[in-house]
């Protein structure tokens, strides 16, 4: 009995070494497999590494009007040319190890050279640049008549004239937060990056009920840009993201650019996530010259922004109540967007931004009104004082 239980024992661990065996050879295939299937990866990433240096080298020759054989000899020129210039730089008095001993001084000596260099070499392509560009004229004007006893300031940039015609220049200059009239920016950016799709851009409304009855609904891209719908833009800019935001203002040099609040909290007059943001009262600044000089980037000949993006801008921003035609005839279209932000319950800004076409002229505009105690001050005489001023220019 003893002898046929050490057999059964021996047969068992004959049967667990076989087992350890099979299980070794199955993680050495399966590691095998592995590393031939990251070689087929790797292959396949260099292959689509290099078809597109080939597609791309491709498309930079049809650019340039370059063959491929004409490559190599604009390489070897680029080549010569870097020569020559390492070797008219070390022609000379030795300027460049003098700036290097001086700029290893504490005294930071070559600090002012590099900056005398730096603003010689500027002042020639500024001056070629003021040859072909001529600065815009800027002409103060006295709207008083259209604000009465409202502060406020109003700029009219005409870019076929390359004129400027300002009222209240210092508050025009001034600095201050963009409120609403910004839902031109976070459109603009969303409709380009294709985040928001005209025919399909409805978003649903999460049953809260806001002081606004036009919010309290589920609500499209059209209406809410109408309607001013702040948690509607809320949820276009967190889809946008700082980042791409970030770029964005750069790229239109708006204002101070600065998204760092993003969520909004130095707004003092609401602190409902939904309603607030950087562009309410908080952190982005810009004044009313500078509103009128993005439209200009917006909208203007120079533009980069693709021609189906600003047709279903510009379709949101056209306003319904004006007149097709003024009364001496001349055709007036107008676009913009309104804003107003309050501070502890008082109204402290109000806007309407955009541009006016008129007789084949485009008038980019901006009508600022600051806080007036004793006035009602609001985003719509903004508007009809713009609609007032375009109709006289």
């Amino acid at each position: 009995k003893g002898a046929e239980i050490r057999k059964v024992q021996r047969s068992e661990r004959c049967r667990d070494q076989k087992g350890a065996e099979i299980r070794k050879v199955q993680r050495f295939r399966k590691a095998r497999r592995i590393r031939k299937v990251q070689r087929i990866g790797e292959v396949w990433r260099l292959r689509k590494i290099l078809r597109f240096r080939k597609v791309q080298g491709y498309w930079m020759s049809r650019r340039s009007g370059l063959s491929k054989k004409a490559w190599p000899a604009l390489l070897i020129m680029v080549v010569l040319l870097m020569a020559c210039g390492c070797a008219g730089g070390g022609r000379g008095d030795k300027t460049g190890e003098r700036l290097v001993t001086e700029s290893g001084k504490e005294t930071g000596a070559a600090a002012p050279i590099t900056q005398q260099m730096t603003e010689q070499q500027p002042s020639t392509d500024t001056r070629k640049v003021a040859e072909k560009e001529p600065a815009p004229q800027i002409t103060e004007t006295d709207w008083s008549e259209y604000f009465e006893s409202l502060n406020g300031a109003a700029v009219v940039y005409d870019a076929s004239a390359m004129q400027y015609k300002i009222y209240n220049r210092e508050a025009a200059q001034t600095r201050r937060s963009p409120c609403s009239t910004f839902k031109i920016i976070s459109s603009l950016t969303a409709l380009e990056k294709g985040i928001i799709e005209p025919e399909n851009s409805t978003h649903g409304w999460s049953g809260e009920v806001f002081w606004n009855e036009d919010w309290n609904h589920d609500i499209d891209f059209e209406d809410a840009f109408r309607a001013s719908c702040v948690w509607y833009f809320r949820e276009v800019i967190d889809e946008i993201g700082q980042e791409r935001m970030q770029e964005e203002l750069e790229r239109l040099k708006y204002g101070n650019c600065d998204i760092t609040d993003w969520e909004g909290r130095l707004n003092t007059n609401n602190n409902n996530p939904a309603l607030t943001g950087f562009w309410i009262e908080s952190s982005l600044l810009i004044s009313p010259k500078e509103q009128t000089e993005v439209m200009a980037r917006i909208f203007g000949p120079d533009t980069v922004y693709a021609p189906e993006t600003l047709e279903s801008l510009k379709a949101v921003m056209m306003l319904a109540e004006q007149e097709e035609t003024q009364g001496n005839g001349s055709a007036l279209r107008i676009y913009g967007k309104t804003g107003m932000g309050k501070t502890q319950g008082i109204v402290v800004d109000a806007w309407y931004t955009g541009f006016a076409e008129k007789d084949g002229r485009n008038l980019y505009f901006c009508v600022y009104l600051g806080r007036t105690d004793g006035e009602n001050v609001s985003s719509a005489r903004a508007r009809d004082i713009a609609v007032r001023i375009l109709s006289d220019c």
